[in-house]
């Protein structure tokens, strides 16, 4: 932190005191003027000068307390530290996967309140340790607003969606159009009051303290809502989508540690000393295959393939289309060096699976920085953890720290190279105009398709 030395008061030992009263000035001066001035002496002791600190004048956060089960504990006490926590771990990612297959099952919707319950708390992990850390200084509504800015954002980014993948259901309910029409202007007026409410709240001689925590708090924001609102936009592309980039990430994290663990020998970066280049190669690897794997077994079932829509026939989502050519079996001629090892001229593989090594090369060779970046943010705050609420793994922003940045990857990869016009969305937008603009429409739409000879011209009688 920049330094700001300290200019009021009286210097030490030695100094010169106080300069004189100006003349005419009465030695005591005005019993008013002199109860302001210690208020606000009193004011500027109580909050001090932050600027003056450098790093190793960060308070130190208390370490997390061990939140293993007392049945695990008792089950691992013959154990050194290290198998203690590998087997905690383990057994702690088993049951986290086990979780997310039946969520996977309970269809697309769960799986957006997971994300949004994940984003939820990486928001309350990451606020909370700057609480932690400056919270000797009183800051005036630094929770409440960050909250407050959190509802917001929120508001803004679900609107977004509602008002894109729900037009039919808007379209029926007349408060929800007014919400929709000027949805915005709603939130932008939140947005400003929670800025006007943070004016408010600047504090003489803690300005800059509290300008660091603003930044803080949109720089949360920034992580965690905006990209758990693109995990959602990928979902809503096809639930495949979502979970061969997750899958890969996670896959990536369990094969690193693994490799790492049985034979790492190199470090790779300083930032993590446990990380090591055997791991980091051997996850890259493992990740590829498996991408590759999960890609050709999800292809196979629209449930996973289809884009998930919203019916309002049936008041549900449904994932239900006919496959594009991304994932149909198409074949591909072999290079010649494999077809001398794999004696066949042909493979027959889905397109998605090519797209699938892209995803799996990001999640294993760029992810892990989402990690090294979360080691250096952690290192500069002397915790270990983010939270202690997984045994083993520590917080949910410990486990989702390379997942954010995959987010990002796989909404631009398919506006880049995927993306196409949406049809249902075309027809959602087109359900939601007046009637003369809905006719004029259909008018151009008739007379492009005549030209090009899709639809024969009427006869006019």
């Amino acid at each position: 932190m920049l330094e700001l030395r300290h200019r009021g008061g009286c210097p030490g030992p030695g100094g010169a005191g106080p300069p004189p009263p100006r003349e005419g000035e009465a030695a005591g001066g005005d019993h008013e003027t002199e109860s302001t001035s210690d208020k606000e002496t009193d004011i500027d002791d109580r909050y001090g000068d932050l600027d003056s600190r450098t790093d190793s004048d960060i308070p130190e956060i208390p370490p997390s307390s061990d939140r293993t089960p007392e049945i695990l504990k008792k089950a691992l006490s013959g154990l050194s530290s290290r198998w203690k926590n590998w087997w905690i771990r383990g057994i702690l990612t088993l049951t986290m996967i086990s979780l997310f297959f039946l969520i996977i099952y309970m269809g697309s919707f769960m799986l957006m309140l997971l994300v949004l319950g994940i984003q939820v708390k990486c928001f309350h992990e990451i606020i909370t340790i700057g609480y932690r850390v400056y919270r000797s200084y009183d800051l005036p509504w630094f929770r409440t607003l960050s909250w407050y800015f959190l509802l917001c954002v929120n508001y803004f980014f679900y609107g977004e969606t509602v008002a894109d993948y729900f037009a039919t259901f808007v379209q029926r309910e007349e408060q929800l159009q007014f919400l929709i029409r000027y949805h915005r202007f709603i939130s932008f007026a939140l947005y400003l009051a929670g800025f006007c409410m943070f004016v408010l709240s600047l504090v003489k001689k803690h300005y800059r303290l509290q300008f660091y925590m603003f930044a803080w708090t949109h720089v949360t924001l920034l992580i965690t809502v905006t990209q758990s609102h693109l995990v959602i936009q990928n979902l809503f592309e096809g639930m495949i989508w979502f979970l061969v980039p997750i899958s890969s990430v996670i896959c990536n994290d369990i094969t690193a540690y693994l490799f790492g663990f049985f034979f790492g020998r190199t470090p790779l970066i300083k930032l993590s000393p446990k990380k090591t280049w055997e791991g980091f190669i051997g996850g890259f690897f493992s990740t590829v295959v498996f991408g590759f794997v999960a890609a050709y077994m999800l292809s196979k079932y629209q449930y996973f393939v289809c884009p998930v829509e919203y019916r309002s026939d049936v008041n549900s989502f449904v994932t239900e289309c006919e496959p594009s050519e991304l994932f149909q079996l198409q074949s591909y001629s072999l290079p010649p060096f494999l077809k001398a090892v794999l004696r066949r001229e042909t493979v027959s593989l889905y397109p998605f699976q090519i797209h699938s090594i892209a995803l799996s090369t990001f999640a294993s060779l760029i992810g892990p920085f989402g990690g090294f970046f979360a080691s250096g943010f952690k290192r500069a705050f002397k915790i270990k953890d983010f939270a202690n609420t997984i045994p083993g793994h520590g917080g949910i922003m410990d486990r989702f720290d390379c997942q954010y940045l995959m987010a990002t990857f796989v909404h631009v990869y398919i506006t880049s190279f995927i993306r196409g016009p949406n049809p249902s969305k075309v027809l959602q937008q087109l359900l939601v105009l007046q009637p003369e603009q809905q006719l004029n429409i259909y008018k151009t739409l008739k007379t492009h398709l005549i030209e090009k000879g899709i639809l024969q011209p009427t006869l006019k009688v």
